[in-house]
């Protein structure tokens, strides 16, 4: 942990000589590293999926023992750009097909690298890399990983939590909630995703707990410009005017502890437990636990927004 802390320091100063402040600077780390870029298209189109990964790889090429969150981040990064210079190698150059060329190049190169790496980590037990085979790829074996490392609380990410929750809502809405409760706590004001709070509010709609749906739902939409659906959000608690005020007031209280990084530190982790430990046989709406793991992925985030006009959108 030391050494790799003295990696990263090391990294940071040398991104604030730069003068980058994203955390490194993609030109001059190809120009000293030219192996890390190659393989790389040239042109600027996917100009932030490219400096990420350059500075990810580069991240990776100078840890001794490089991480599995390190690791992970390269798949996603290798990922995210290998898609992005895909939809890029499509557009046709008239004046340029060379860049057209280059494009394409890269992208058959960066889906190799992609498929080595992906090939080169399956099986492996480390949580964040378990993680990515589940959540991308879909991989059972990666999931029981995971689930054995939640049972022994060996999860501290709340970006893995969230997906575990996300898993669990489709057929046990309390430990969903009980994981959600958990990522809330567990984030920061940095890495806090305010569509985590769409999953609680899933799950707590399906535990009949409407009034915390509603107040979950409408944090949500302070805290992002999702679109939303007034008439479809007042109907989960009756069209209840008063009582949307009232729930109105605390979704900004909740909302500015979130925001502020305060969350931890306020009532908001007991009140939004409420009595989620007596509603056990109470799922109504939930399929049983023995639901086998053949639709184990994680909920789709594009199906967020799909909900939306429902008030609370599914994780």
């Amino acid at each position: 942990m030391a050494r790799n802390l003295v990696i990263i320091t090391s990294f940071v100063l040398l991104a604030g000589v730069s003068g980058c402040d994203n955390g490194g600077n993609p030109a001059t780390i190809c120009k000293n590293n030219p192996e890390l870029c190659d393989d790389l298209h040239k042109d600027s189109w996917c100009r932030r999926e490219k400096a990420s990964l350059i500075i990810q790889r580069y991240q990776v090429k100078t840890t001794p023992e490089p991480s599995g969150e390190q690791v992970y981040r390269l798949l996603v990064n290798l990922e995210n750009y290998n898609r992005c210079v895909g939809l890029a190698a499509g557009v046709q150059h008239i004046l340029n097909p060379e860049r057209t060329n280059d494009r394409a190049r890269a992208y058959g190169l960066s889906a190799q690298s992609l498929s080595e790496l992906q090939a080169s980590t399956k099986g492996s037990n480390d949580i964040y890399i378990a993680f990515y085979h589940w959540a991308h790829l879909g991989d059972d074996a990666a999931l029981k990983v995971l689930l054995e490392a939640e049972k022994q609380q060996q999860i501290d990410s709340p970006e893995i939590l969230a997906g575990l929750a996300g898993y669990y809502l489709k057929f046990d809405a309390i430990k969903a909630k009980q994981l959600y409760l958990k990522v809330l706590a567990k984030s920061t004001k940095e890495n806090f995703d305010p569509d985590w709070l769409l999953g609680l509010a899933s799950a707590s709609r399906q535990l009949q707990d409407m009034e915390q749906a509603y107040l979950l739902s409408r944090t949500n939409l302070l805290l992002t410009d999702n679109p939303v659906d007034e008439v479809q959000l007042k109907a989960m608690i009756g069209n209840n005017s008063q009582l949307s005020t009232h729930l109105d007031q605390q979704a900004s209280s909740l909302a500015d502890a979130l925001k502020g990084g305060d969350y931890l530190e306020s009532d908001w982790p007991k009140r939004l437990q409420g009595n989620e430990g007596k509603d056990d046989g109470k799922q109504a709406e939930t399929e049983p636990v023995t639901k086998q793991a053949a639709d184990s992925k994680p909920i789709d985030s594009d199906s967020k927004l799909e909900k939306s006009t429902e008030g609370a959108k599914q994780n």
